[in-house]
């Protein structure tokens, strides 16, 4: 196994409007990105338990094969900027990611 950190050159969360934050995790070449890609690691079930949100709280799940990159948004659980909010940049949320295991390749 090798963690995703070991395999993408950008992990990271950010602001996506005051409702929505966004996650990409970024590669520098093809070949580790098809390896995650490939490897059904990443879904919507992990996503969801990883962050505690219902499906229907994903927005957006894609690979984006041109840009070598993995996207999700998730809805917010409280406005940006509201009374109790943590991250209003969004800027912290993707540490959980990154710790993530990917098999090893065959």
């Amino acid at each position: 196994m090798t963690q995703l950190r070991e395999l993408a050159k950008v992990i990271r969360s950010k602001n996506s409007g005051p409702f929505e934050i966004t996650f990409d995790v970024i590669f520098d070449q093809r070949a580790p990105y098809e390896r995650v890609k490939q490897s059904g690691v990443l879904t919507r079930d992990l996503v969801g338990t990883i962050y505690n949100v219902p499906d229907q709280d994903i927005v957006a799940f894609i690979f984006f094969d041109p840009a070598l990159a993995f996207k999700f948004t998730l809805r917010r659980g409280w406005a940006q900027g509201s009374i109790g909010e943590r991250d209003t940049f969004g800027a912290q949320q993707h540490v959980p990611l990154m710790s993530i295991d990917i098999p090893n390749g065959d």
